[in-house]
């Protein structure tokens, strides 16, 4: 691609074969034979039903759908019936979670003016903006958003936001000089770009480039074309499901052919192998986690981290790195005047932060401070007004910053005795906007613009209301140690004048110089205190912005982030080290914390550089240019006051734009996650109960113990209640003290294994003892002696819920005002159970009858040596760690 904003316009004409009158009719035709249109790429987007078939791709599925079928079959109805309910159920689930219209493409394509007005055979003309073609000249004024890049051939007091590509909130001054070729593109400042909103002048701008490769149609490209990173929860449960999936299949095939060669009729057969099937699958996993995740989701909506995507709840807790922008994020975005610089080297601190007038300036103000702050309200085109106790502001952050300090120093009234009579606005090229104005009998001018320029119209300073001869090497070292602070410098100057019919630059000379206000984007009161809660939680935070070097270093000094300038990298340091073999780029990139001026594909490199390392990064953004890194980001966190294309590229949105809640955000995921774990460790260790009773009961020629409708009522409905109930545990002590986990980490690691395994087996042998009492010892009817064991499950089921609440804490340890819901779960798992086995419709459809209430309070008691057993696991872990 060629440096347009290196090219002289003649050549730039040259190069692109075009014209002062514009392209004539038929070289349109011809370009758009060549070139195409101007349209943005369009993304393939899969319908409802798509979405929904997919869901039964999958192996667990895949058992059940062939189970029902081979239910319908044989005759068993009700069975079937509610097989498919479950299957429908998740499946509709699923696609639900999963059917989100991606809107980013046609956002990025909404911020393209729909037409705009351009030059062909002389003539000014509005079109379409998809018939836009390299080479024709663009018109651009106030309010017009550019239809495609162009490079500037006319300004006229130009100026464009263009913020959602640059991510820097200050107005670019346009310009049609020839710039460097190494000129960063947020200094471009003789190009506008494709989606840019012009804000005042006119000008005049020849394409350069259209469609997809204008700089927003390189995002929309990559926004599209970039698959997004699986949350660790999606990997490990498709691990998971398939590995029991492939374990049923497995056990059921197995089996068929014992009990085959074991003289089994095949109805017999199939009998078993279903139940075996239904035992062995956890159905109300998929349930339970939505549940589980959403719950989590609510809780993090109260911390002001809006979810989209459920499993990103539980990546947030998982990741390792976060890639932070500085401004609005970890500062304010609020331009704060700190320090006035008298040219006699007095400082007057001010206090306050943000767009308001509330604050003081220490010491008390001489007159010379209260004449530079005066003029700087002078030569301002803001608002900053309080409207029902409220502040309203708008205009350019500086000149908001300047009226603020006005109020702290009473000088608004000041100003608004004083009649402007004349205005030169500010110009890129000129550095400095003057306002001329009534002051008395005389006209005075005031200056105010960056401190080489200002100096260089002065030849006194200002010092105790006296002009004394300039001394502008002392200016200068003032302003160098100011700015390696990270301060931004506004200097002033004035002088006074006769009264005449025009007033224009060339008054401005032999001024006297006032002084410097020192600015700076304040950090927010929160930020430190959250990178520090980052630190002890093991993640590491970096910074990247689109922000200058100096000010980038001096916020992260402030917050502890970086110790010396070699931990400080800009996007010119990335493009030089991008040709070093990926382990060498990937040892440099760890070792910077802050990445300044850095255009959207180095933060992509930056972000896949952490994921090759093995991280999970965390990106935020608010801006159109910060797409690509949301999209390509293990997890994206949007900004509310973020673009509606960062949003939707993005996994979640911050809606108070707070670094600490997404620090907020970690810790929730991070107990989503710990209670995923609780939740899967009861369905889990309950199928792993089942599953061991059936087995036991074939291998000692038992009757089946519980048909299929019995085991879903089970695993659905009793089992679903308390698995919810664990999905409201708050969060434990140590939450945000552990090193992240690692995003490969299986679920089930060795300590879950072996507690799933210890429950799962004493769950199994207890109700298998109970049943073979029931039909060897006392010869109880099939129907009675499943009421039974129905029933003790459910009390093992209440028992172990209340284990589950923690891996390592006694159940007695563990406060029930934590979790109020945990009682619920288990009193409203017990009360249907009693409840449909009183009610004799329900109670005929799960084939089972009423029991005594002697015999139910006998099996609760039989119920709890489970949990002595599993506290003594527990004691035993505990004096071993």
């Amino acid at each position: 691609m060629k440096n347009y904003h290196a090219m002289e316009i003649e050549e730039i004409f040259s190069y692109l074969k075009g014209n002062q009158n514009g392209l004539s009719i038929e070289e349109v035709h011809k370009r758009f034979e060549k070139y195409g249109r101007n349209e943005l790429p369009k993304q393939k987007t899969k319908t409802a039903f798509q979405i929904f078939l997919e869901q039964f791709v999958d192996p667990i599925v895949f058992i059940l759908f062939v189970t029902a079928i081979i239910s319908c079959v044989i005759g068993e109805w009700i069975d079937a019936f509610f097989i498919f309910i479950v299957i429908l159920s998740d499946a509709i689930l699923g696609a639900f979670q999963e059917w989100k219209a991606e809107k980013s493409a046609e956002s990025l394509e909404q911020m393209i003016a729909e037409t705009v007005i351009v030059v062909r055979d002389g003539k000014k003309q509005e079109i379409k903006k998809e018939e836009i073609t390299i080479g024709d000249l663009l018109y651009l004024e106030s309010g017009v958003k550019v239809g495609a890049d162009v490079r500037l051939i006319e300004a006229n007091h130009l100026t464009c936001d263009e913020a959602f590509l640059t991510g820097e909130s200050i107005a670019s001054n346009k310009i049609t000089n020839a710039l460097p070729t190494n000129t960063h593109l947020s200094e471009r400042e003789n190009m506008c770009y494709a989606g840019s909103t012009i804000l005042s002048g006119r000008g005049m701008g020849i394409v350069t480039e259209i469609g997809v490769t204008t700089e927003i149609g390189k995002i929309a490209h990559h926004v599209l074309t970039k698959e997004s990173t699986k949350s660790p929860l999606v990997i490990r449960m498709e691990k998971f499901t398939k590995q029991i999936g492939y374990l049923v299949i497995f056990v059921a095939l197995l089996l068929t052919v014992v009990l085959y060669f074991g003289g089994y009729a095949p109805k017999e057969i199939f009998f078993v192998v279903v139940a075996l099937s239904i035992s062995a699958i956890p159905e109300g996993l998929p349930v339970s986690l939505t549940i589980a995740l959403s719950i989590a989701a609510n809780k993090m909506a109260k911390r002001n981290v809006i979810v989209k995507k459920l499993n990103a709840v539980e990546s947030l807790g998982s990741c390792t790195v976060i890639a932070t922008d500085k401004t609005g994020t970890l500062t304010l975005n609020q331009q704060t005047a700190k320090l006035i610089i008298l040219p006699d080297e007095q400082e007057f601190e001010v206090t306050g932060i943000g767009y308001h007038g509330n604050g003081k300036i220490n010491p008390d103000i001489t007159t010379d401070t209260q004449n530079l702050i005066l003029n700087g309200v002078l030569n301002n085109e803001a608002t900053l007004t309080i409207q029902n106790k409220s502040w309203e502001h708008t205009g350019d952050s500086i000149d908001i910053a300047f009226l603020s300090l006005g109020y702290k120093a009473d000088m608004i009234k000041s100003s608004q005795e004083k009649s402007i009579i004349a205005r030169i606005p500010y110009e890129s090229e000129n550095k400095y906007s003057a306002v001329f104005y009534e002051d008395g009998k005389k006209v005075k001018v005031t200056m105010k613009g960056s401190l080489e320029t200002i100096l260089d119209h002065c030849t006194k300073q200002t010092c105790n209301q006296k002009e004394v001869t300039l001394e502008k090497e002392k200016q200068i070292a003032l302003h160098e140690k100011l700015a390696r602070l990270g301060y931004r410098m506004i200097a002033l100057s004035e002088k006074s004048i006769g009264k005449k019919d025009n007033y224009d630059e060339s008054d401005l000379t032999n001024m006297s110089y006032l002084g410097m206000v020192a600015f700076i984007d304040p950090l927010r009161d929160d930020a430190k205190a959250a990178l520090e809660e980052c630190k002890q939680a093991g993640i590491k935070v970096i910074m990247m912005t689109g922000d200058h070097p100096l000010t980038a270093f001096s916020i992260g000094k402030e917050l502890g982030m970086v110790e010396n300038e070699n931990q400080l990298a800009t996007g010119t340091d990335i493009e030089k080290k991008s040709g070093l073999p990926d382990k060498e780029f990937d040892d440099y990139i760890q070792s910077i914390q802050i990445f300044s001026r850095v255009t959207p594909m180095q933060k992509l490199k930056i972000i896949e550089s952490y994921k090759r390392s093995g991280h999970y990064i965390a990106v935020t953004g608010d801006g159109v240019n910060d797409a690509p890194a949301l999209k390509s980001a293990s997890i994206g966190i949007a900004m509310g006051s973020g673009t509606d294309v960062s949003k939707e590229t993005s996994s979640m949105i911050i809606t108070d734009d707070k670094f600490s809640s997404i620090v907020a955000g970690i810790e929730e995921g991070r107990v989503a996650y710990d209670n995923i774990r609780k939740v899967i460790y009861l369905l889990i260790s309950c199928g792993v109960g089942e599953l061991l009773f059936f087995i036991l009961s074939i291998l000692f020629q038992l009757p089946m113990p519980l048909i299929a409708i019995q085991l879903l009522f089970l695993n659905l409905v009793t089992d679903g209640i308390q698995d919810v109930a664990l999905a409201f545990e708050g969060k434990e002590k140590d939450i945000m003290k552990r090193k992240p986990r690692n995003p490969k980490e299986n679920i089930f690691n060795r300590s879950l294994i072996q507690e799933v395994l210890l429950s799962g087996i004493t769950i199994g042998i207890s109700v298998f003892l109970l049943w073979g009492y029931l039909i060897r010892i006392l010869h109880m009817d099939e129907i009675f002696a499943r009421s039974y064991i129905l029933m003790f499950m459910v009390f093992l089921q209440n028992i172990h819920a209340f284990n589950c609440r923690s891996e390592h804490q006694s159940v007695f340890q563990l406060s029930l005002r934590k979790n109020p819901w945990i009682v619920f779960g288990v009193l409203g798992a017990l009360g249907i159970q009693i409840l449909v086995t009183e009610c004799s419709l329900t109670s005929q459809l799960l084939k089972i009858t009423p029991l005594p209430i002697d015999d139910i309070i006998q099996l609760f008691f039989m119920a709890l040596p489970l949990l002595f057993i599993l506290e003594l696991y527990k004691f035993l872990n505990r004096r071993n760690v």
